[in-house]
């Protein structure tokens, strides 16, 4: 097996093959990065020398350029690139529409709240925005045709910081003084409804009463369909265990939030978080190493929650060249290879890692090839499997090496791997009867 080697066998994260290649953060570029279009906005002396927006879905580059009106704090295109927001400064943000044949002129709209500061602001459709500010929020339509907005629902609420969730259209808002107090609010067709709010437990009582929960240590990501509340907690609750654990909340649509899992990631230091493909990945900056977990597989449960060891050991992700850029005729030299894990590195979920100083976006990936190597409990490693995207080929791959020599599996392991097997394929018969009965 491959387990003592942390070369190519053993990487199981990849980025993938085809990042999105921007002009690099400098004094005259600024770079912003909006989660739900997966579009980064590079803009050069305040717009005026232009504006370019490149994304992981849309290939063809949008370029425009703007007045340069005051530095840019915020900028997003609207579900469909439609309609541009830019935010200059803390009480206004102005509006440019991107519609054939429509008025081509900025409009604006002033934040409602009395003495309030726009923290920032989300689009949740093609025509519906957010203002997030420190007293609370304010939810508009944007009438493009009438350069206006209307206000739809204002809500009242002191915001330390916030975060969104696209795929799921939720904002989180961190509130009280500690922070830790989150409250979340969901978006659809024109509503706001508000969640159950819950309280992240702190790891020890805060020496003082400021804000003790920073929005670095907190991620809300999509697992298996349900959404979660993920908190990077450094320290234990409980002084006997080393090292830092992620945290999972499970966040219902009905009803309360409640902890459901606990990922030990047995070190400190410093730490980021992805999703991919249902997979929790906790990426450890000191020792460029990463590790993954799966909700799904069994844990140890302590009466409250499920208890998780990383699925495999932890392996570097798969070294990564960046071509060498220019003409072929001058890029005869080799490419070079990317630094992984610099502190240069923005994480976005779900699975989105920056790199701002070398100019790319990638989009993270699990490769299950080198997962057969390392883990070794074949039962586990289907469970493992079985829950992936692209695992046919690998689970046939697995089936024949098991059944042929010189790796050959013993009869109550074959039997297990295919008892899941039939598990999985029984489950799918099932479904298919009662979608043709219905």
């Amino acid at each position: 097996g491959g387990e003592g080697r942390a070369g190519e066998g053993g990487c199981y994260l990849a980025l993938c093959a085809r990042p999105v290649h921007f002009e690099k953060a400098n004094p005259v570029n600024c770079v912003f990065f909006d989660e739900a279009n997966k579009q980064v906005f590079a803009v050069r002396s305040g717009g005026a020398t232009g504006v370019v927006v490149k994304g992981l879905e849309d290939r063809n580059p949008i370029s425009f350029r703007m007045e340069d009106k005051g530095e840019v704090k915020c900028i997003k295109f609207s579900l469909g690139n439609k309609i541009l927001a830019v935010q200059r400064t803390l009480k206004s943000v102005d509006f440019l529409n991107f519609i054939p044949d429509s008025p081509q002129l900025e409009y604006t709209q002033e934040c409602k709240t009395k003495n309030a500061n726009i923290l920032g602001f989300c689009w949740t459709s093609s025509t519906e925005i957010v203002f997030i500010t420190d007293q609370g929020m304010e939810f508009y339509q944007v009438l493009p045709e009438k350069r206006s907005l209307k206000l739809l629902k204002n809500q009242s609420i002191n915001v330390n910081w916030y975060m969104y969730c696209p795929e799921s259209s939720v904002i989180l808002l961190s509130t009280t003084v500690l922070g830790n107090v989150l409250q979340p609010f969901y978006f659809k067709s024109g509503t706001m409804s508000k969640l159950s709010k819950f309280e992240i437990e702190l790891p020890a009582a805060p020496k003082s009463s400021k804000l003790s929960l920073s929005e670095r240590d907190i991620a809300m990501a999509t697992i298996y369909g349900q959404l979660y509340i993920l908190y990077l907690r450094h320290h234990s609750r409980t002084s006997n265990s080393t090292g830092a654990e992620v945290v999972l909340y499970h966040l219902p649509r009905e009803g309360s939030c409640k902890k459901t899992h606990i990922l030990k990631l047995n070190r400190t230091g410093k730490f980021a978080l992805n999703v991919v493909d249902n997979l929790v990945v906790v990426h450890h900056q000191d020792t460029e190493t990463s590790v993954i977990f799966d909700i799904k597989l069994k844990g140890e449960f302590d009466g409250s929650a499920t208890i998780h060891q990383f699925v495999l050991p932890p392996r570097s992700i798969q070294p990564y060249q960046i071509p060498a850029a220019g003409p072929a005729s001058v890029t005869s030299q080799s490419p070079v290879p990317c630094k992984l894990y610099s502190s240069s590195w923005i994480v976005f979920q779900p699975d989105i890692i920056i790199s701002a100083s070398e100019g790319y976006l990638w989009s993270l990936q699990v490769k299950l090839e080198p997962v057969v190597n390392l883990l070794l409990d074949k039962g586990r490693l289907m469970d493992f499997l079985l829950q992936r995207k692209e695992c046919k080929m690998v689970i046939l791959s697995v089936c024949s090496q098991m059944l042929s020599e010189p790796e050959r599996g013993s009869l109550p392991v074959i039997a297990t791997v295919f008892d899941k097997l039939n598990h999985e394929y029984k489950k799918y018969l099932e479904a298919e009867q009662s979608y043709t009965m219905v």
